[in-house]
This record gives structure tokens, C-alpha cells and sequence, in this order.
């Protein structure tokens, strides 16, 4: 089972857009209310949060979310990864560094936009973050159980202090302790995802398919060799910003005509701005497959 929750469904400006007074703005109807665009996936017993933008901090609270396995970024535009500093808080409750997984143009830009997360005599309490570089091949995302855990003291900040599986999982799931018996270590959960390369104008992105649902966000360009990868699905999410052609997203045309050849039994739109109709009118225009998607919106899918 998969189960996508749309954290935000909208641009990098988010709808209401500040200062506009337009019809869409102005909306309300409590689906026109769009932060910037983000996912969680619950996936093979995992929760996996698809980028971390400027409203994070707002995302968790609103969906409740107490834990993170791993955060995959598809690029490296603010909009998609402002709120990273933010982790400080799952960082301090779970005593754990919280795995990134991106490309490595994209590990390259966070040295640069957090150089304070990265320094060698570190600020206590920094976000801790423990990054894994990926490219258009699959990968296996793992629970998140450090192989030392963080121990916070005030006035000197994080302590790493090596810990076991088993005495992490005893400490953080206790329920789970009858599986030990004192002689049955635990597995860790992992699953796999499968990235999807697309283009943003001239920047190369990605996409992920987990399971029977796939999530793509700031694309205007698939290869057409990534489109078998595509094949199967239940759920299909596809960024759209506007009607007409746009230098780095798709139109409204161009996201309904790539997801009638993806054929997914259903398919959401996302990363919508004000320049697109309000959910209810949009809805009319559309095919009785494809809808916008809003905030809050949950889909599953059986894998």
C-alpha cells in the first residue's frame, strides 16, 4: 500500500500569491488555498517527505507528522528546499540526523545555501542531515536508525553517541521488543524508489515512482526513455502551472497530454498557480481521470 498525502499543491509563490486581489486570491474555497508544493509518501512502512519548501514547518504541523524516514529533493530551487533548516526540530526528538536523498548538484547547492550546517566548528544545533547522491537509477530508501544517535547538551549542542539496531528499536519502539527474544535481531524496513529525469527550462529534475504512484513536479521535458518507467500506475501527479506554453513547466495542455499517455488510472495536477481557474471550474474543463489536486489531498494505491 501507498499512500500519497499533497502537503502543497501550488507554485513557488504559493495561491493567495501576496498582493493580488484576482478571483483565484481571493477565493473561498479552502481548496484555492495552495502552499508551496510538497508530498508524504508512506511507502513499504516508511514516511518519506518529497521536498521540504519554505511552508515545511507549517506542512508538519497542519498533517500532524511526528516522524521522517527520508526527505527527496527533485532539485535545488528554494521553493522545494527552504525549509530544511526546520528539521532541527525532528533532529532534537528523535535524536537523529534525517537522511537526504538528491543529486549531487543538488548536495553542491545546500553546501552553499546552508554553509552553516556544513562548517567544522558547527553553531550547537545546526540541522543534521545525512545525504545520499542519487541520479535517474533506482535506489533503496532505508529506516532512519543512525548508527549514532544525537545526545543534546546545552551550551555544547549535539553529542553523537554510537547506539545498536536493537537498542535504538528497543528505546523509540518499544512495542517491537518481543521480536528480540534475545536472539532475533531486527530488520530495518527499506523500499525501493524509482526516480524519473525530466528537465525544468535547462535544469535537470526528478521525479519519483513508488510503488503504483508517481510524483512530478517543476517539468516541462521527459525523455522519451523515461516514460516505460511510467507504465502500471494508479496514481500519476504532474506539475502544471497555467494555460499556455511556459519556459520551465508544463501548460495545462501539455500536463493533460502527458497524462493521457501515461494512461494512470488517475491523475492530479500540482504546482498550480492563481493564473489557473479555481478548483471547482477547473474541475468542469477537465476529464473525468484528471483533477487538480489541493492541500490535504490523500490518494492510495495497492502495490
Amino acid at each position: 500500500m501507498t499512500r500519497l498525502t499533497f502537503l502543497g499543491t501550488g507554485t513557488s509563490q504559493g495561491v493567495p500569491m501576496i498582493g493580488c486581489g484576482c478571483s483565484v486570491c481571493m477565493s473561498d474555497d479552502p481548496r484555492d488555498k495552495r502552499l508551496r508544493s510538497s508530498a508524504l509518501v508512506e511507502y513499504g512502512g516508511l514516511e518519506i517527505l518529497v521536498d521540504a519548501g519554505p511552508d515545511f514547518r507549517t506542512q508538519m504541523l497542519r498533517a500532524g507528522v511526528r516522524h521522517i524516514d527520508a526527505i527527496l529533493l527533485t532539485h535545488n530551487h528554494k521553493d522545494h528546499t527552504g525549509g530544511l533548516d526546520d528539521v532541527r526540530a525532528f533532529n532534537y526528538i528523535e535524536r537523529a540526523p534525517i537522511r537526504i536523498y538528491c543529486e549531487k548538484y543538488v548536495e553542491d547547492s545546500l553546501r552553499q545555501e546552508y554553509s552553516y550546517a556544513f562548517a567544522e566548528h558547527r553553531y550547537p544545533g545546526v540541522p543534521e542531515w545525512q545525504i545520499t547522491d542519487i541520479d535517474e537509477h533506482p535506489f533503496t530508501v532505508t529506516e532512519n536508525i543512525p548508527s549514532r544517535k544525537l545526545v543534546w547538551t546545552d551550551g555544547k549542542g549535539y553529542e553523537k553517541t554510537p547506539v545498536s539496531v536493537s537498542e535504538w528499536v528497543a528505546e523509540h519502539h518499544p512495542d517491537e521488543a518481543w521480536k528480540y527474544g534475545g536472539e532475533t535481531p531486527y530488520t530495518p524496513m527499506k523500499a525501493e524508489v524509482i526516480p524519473i529525469r525530466g528537465r525544468h527550462f535547462n535544469l535537470p529534475v526528478l521525479g519519483y515512482r513508488f510503488g503504483k504512484t508517481a510524483y512530478l513536479t517543476d517539468m516541462n521535458f521527459i525523455p522519451e526513455s523515461e516514460f516505460a518507467k511510467l507504465e502500471g500506475l494508479e496514481h500519476f501527479v504532474i506539475n502544471c502551472v497555467r494555460r499556455g506554453k511556459h519556459i520551465s513547466h508544463f501548460s495545462l495542455e501539455e500536463a493533460v497530454a502527458v497524462a493521457e499517455r501515461v494512461g494512470a488510472r488517475h491523475s492530479w495536477l500540482t504546482h498550480l498557480s492563481h493564473q489557473l481557474p479555481k478548483y471547482k471550474d477547473l474541475c468542469s474543463e477537465l476529464p473525468d481521470n484528471i483533477r487538480p489536486a489541493y492541500d490535504g489531498l490523500v490518494i492510495e494505491s495497492v502495490d
